[in-house]
């Protein structure tokens, strides 16, 4: 099993943006959904949003609904989390994970998703 991999963290101002990548060279996603999720330090892992593979269709956190967005590139096997309007508490590792199943679609449950990547840290100075 190959894990997806997360790049495009960096260290940004209040009010900026970033677009982070989650490389799925495994094609685990295919058939399912790409989630991504973040962890700030001393804090339980988050739930972001995710993207049905197929259709394209997504959900968000409540935290970030209207300032981030999620789509995804088939042709490279390719999710993105494009980010606006950063603020200092949207600073965490960002992660990217494979939902196990679309019956499961609508969840925000870490416990539903699998194939972890390594992270990718985001800082939002103020």
């Amino acid at each position: 099993q190959v894990q997806p991999v997360e790049s495009g963290g960096g260290l940004v101002q209040a009010g900026g943006s970033l677009r982070l990548s989650c490389v799925d060279s495994g094609r685990t996603a295919r058939s399912s959904a790409m989630g991504w999720f973040r962890q700030a330090p001393w804090k339980e892992r988050e739930f972001v949003g995710v993207i049905h593979w197929s259709i394209g269709g997504t959900y968000y956190a409540d935290s970030v609904r209207g300032r981030f967005t999620i789509s995804r590139d088939d042709t490279k096997n390719t999710a993105y989390l494009q980010m606006t309007s950063l603020k200092p508490e949207d600073t965490a590792v960002y992660y990217c994970s494979v939902l196990r199943d679309l019956s499961a679609w609508g969840t925000t449950d870490d416990r539903n998703f699998y194939s972890w990547g390594q992270g990718t840290q985001v800082t939002v100075s103020s």
